[in-house]
């Protein structure tokens, strides 16, 4: 049995480094190689965190039969092609967020892992978050019987990569991104809600998205920007379930209440984390301590290590010491709701899952 996996960084822009210093927190990760067109940035991360191999050219990178897996943190358009490329070379494929920019790509990217026997798994930090475990134990438990409504609703009150003062602008160009808000921070937030309820079927979509605040016009023009700011859909999924989404980049409002989850007999509400039911005909307001919880599930139970990070269980359920979660499942269902949201608001109408499966790549965008 190995005790370590051996793994390849493609990108090592602000994505990269931030997976870079999240495998250092992890003793059975060891980073072979890093890759990246920029040469001078690519050898300064390498002399930094002591990686002793530096590519320009990712095929190059993937010929080396010491490299277990690879690491995807490249822009949204360009997760398709070298995933696909990586998992045809025989390697585990770790993906940043979203799955691609389009659904089409994404299920080209998941039939491609199905093909070639190799593991394919999405960056979805939000999944491994104390509040969403604590939700599916809850789930699990059947402490909120049939479930039957859902909504995820996360406003940034002025915080659009670059235009706001942050990031690069690759955020915010339709070329290099394939969207906005949606792909950037929805997907979170979406992925979350499909974990929990257990990834059904979606049906049908209806749904907007908007760019209407103003902006710095230097910084609009100097970045291009030309996706959505706001995206919003309600969602009609298998098993009765109707799912409200919003997410914002930037909007006039305070703080909207975040995840939620619906049952007949209680309902979840994730951040702050409570609990609402009825007990003895009487409401009632759950609260938890779920730190000390936490601290237990750690102490009598080592699996739990595995699903504090992304990167640590990526590298454990390669060792075989946790199973791996869905995540390329649950991103594949994600990618197939924010297809549907971009596919609805340029139709003006609520699409069906066959017309986003059939839909052109990009239409509408």
């Amino acid at each position: 049995m190995k005790d370590k996996v051996r793994i390849g960084i493609i990108g090592t822009g602000i994505i990269g480094k931030s997976h870079i210093r999240n495998y250092a927190e992890v003793p059975e990760a060891e980073i072979v190689a890093v890759c990246d067109l920029r040469q001078d940035e690519a050898q300064r991360v390498a002399q930094e965190y002591g990686i002793p191999h530096v590519y320009a050219d990712y095929a190059e990178l993937l010929k080396r039969d010491d490299i277990d897996a690879v690491d995807v943190a490249l822009h949204n358009r360009l997760h398709a092609p070298v995933t696909i490329a990586a998992l045809e070379a025989g390697k585990n494929v770790y993906c940043e967020k979203p799955m691609s920019w389009c659904y089409q790509d994404a299920k080209a990217m998941y039939d491609k892992a199905v093909e070639t026997g190799q593991k394919l798994h999405i960056q979805l930090s939000t999944l491994y978050q104390t509040e969403c475990r604590a939700a599916k134990r809850i789930i699990d438990e059947g402490l909120l019987g049939d479930i039957y409504y859902a909504k995820a609703s996360h406003y940034r009150r002025r915080g659009r990569p670059w235009v706001d003062g942050y990031a690069t602008p690759a955020f915010v160009q339709r070329k290099a991104a394939g969207g906005g808000a949606m792909l950037d921070m929805a997907v979170y937030h979406i992925s979350r809600i499909l974990y929990l309820l257990g990834n059904p079927d979606v049906l049908t979509v209806s749904g907007s998205t908007f760019q209407q605040l103003p902006m710095y016009e230097d910084r609009r023009d100097e970045a291009g920007y030309d996706v959505e700011e706001l995206g919003m859909a309600v969602i009609r999924m298998a098993g009765g379930i109707t799912f409200l989404m919003e997410e914002a980049w930037a909007i006039h409002s305070d703080q909207p209440q975040g995840d939620h989850i619906y049952g007949a007999k209680g309902g979840l509400r994730l951040e702050p984390f409570s609990y609402f039911t009825t007990l003895a005909d009487i409401e009632m307001d759950g609260t938890f301590d779920l730190q000390g919880a936490d601290t237990r599930w750690h102490r009598c139970d080592p699996t739990t290590a595995g699903y504090d990070h992304s990167q640590r269980h990526w590298v454990w359920a390669q060792l075989g010491r946790v199973p791996l979660l869905d995540t390329a499942g649950i991103a594949l269902n994600t990618a197939f709701i924010t297809e549907g949201v971009y596919l609805s608001s340029h139709l003006s109408r609520e699409v069906t899952a066959d017309e986003i499966a059939s839909a052109e790549k990009g239409f509408g965008r």
